[in-house]
């Protein structure tokens, strides 16, 4: 009987050949259309399982969840105290504290397993693209989540100004929040700042595309700048002007910086495509090409008679 490491051997050889084979087969990785459509099904599938484990492990800790979620509304109200008016959220319906259990284990269950459907993703992305599109695709996500995270930390700093903003707005009477209307609050303000701050981003990868160039960039800051508040403005759930002027100011700051990173690539790519009129003044003609040769055409034989009695 063969031992262990040498049938594990033979298997991972003829795993091998089978693959060598099938890519010689099918050397570009074509897919039919239901072949995609079942890989897609089995990639959602694999995602829904990983984000209801990581739902079931967030339950057992949903009252430290919740407590963390819960910080800025505290800080906002002073403090939290259980059954006090306006020290505490309420709930009215008979099943709305299930709800809340579900989606909060739900949202914590999404962030916990973000790298397992992250990579589901781009398993099924990723065949279909070259080698250079795949570095670009590292550099994006490389750079999104970061962005996202920093946006998302923001966020929760801002929470405490906006609630502020909207008990000032009580003229004396008691405010009572809802947990689910504080639960829809808490995810818009992550949303919010977490897409505004993917705006550098998405202006760097207009950049390298060559659809925005530093010189147009520049035409267009003001602009731009004034685009940004407006997009942190509607982005914001907050009216408050401090919640808008950290997010705005944040996010200019980092467009700036994009700025610098958009004028380093255009410079690269001077370097790397040279243009050939860049010395000619606005006035001067450019220098004409040699037009290529043209063939003296072939002579056309001339057409044979027609007899006139075998043409009637």
């Amino acid at each position: 009987m063969a031992d262990k490491p040498s049938a594990i051997r033979g298997a991972r050889i003829v795993g091998e050949r089978y693959a060598r084979a099938k890519r010689q087969q099918n050397p570009e990785g074509r897919m039919p259309l239901f072949d995609h459509l079942r890989e897609l099904r089995n990639r959602v599938v694999k995602i829904a399982l990983a984000v209801l484990v990581g739902a079931a492990a967030c339950w057992a800790f949903y009252d430290r969840i919740w407590d963390f979620m819960q910080r800025p509304y505290c800080q906002a109200v002073g403090y939290c105290k259980k059954d006090t008016l306006g020290h505490s959220l309420f709930y009215s319906g008979v099943m709305d504290g299930f709800y809340l259990h579900m989606k909060v284990a739900i949202i914590g269950g999404v962030i916990v397993t973000s790298p397992i459907w992250l990579y589901q993703l781009w398993a099924f992305v990723a065949p279909g693209l070259y080698a250079r599109e795949k570095r670009w695709t590292y550099l994006f996500l490389g750079t999104a989540v970061p962005l996202f995270g920093l946006g998302v930390y923001f966020a929760y700093l801002a929470m405490s100004r906006g609630l502020n903003f909207f008990l000032s707005m009580s003229s004396g009477l008691t405010a009572f929040f809802t947990a689910d209307s504080y639960l829809g609050y808490w995810i818009a303000m992550i949303l919010g700042f977490g897409l505004c701050f993917e705006v550098p981003l998405f202006l760097v990868m207009l950049n390298l595309v060559r659809v925005v160039t530093h010189e147009r960039f520049k035409k267009w800051r003001r602009l731009i700048i004034f685009l940004v508040f407006v997009f942190a403005g509607i982005a914001s759930p907050s009216p408050d002007p401090l919640t808008m002027l950290l997010l705005g100011g944040t996010v200019v700051v980092l467009v700036e910086v994009a700025e610098v990173i958009m004028y380093l690539n255009d410079k690269r790519w001077a370097r790397n495509h040279p243009d050939e009129f860049a010395e000619l003044s606005a006035d001067e003609l450019s220098p004409l090409e040699a037009p290529e040769p043209v063939e003296a055409p072939e002579p056309v034989e001339a057409p044979e008679p027609v007899d006139a009695d075998s043409a009637s």
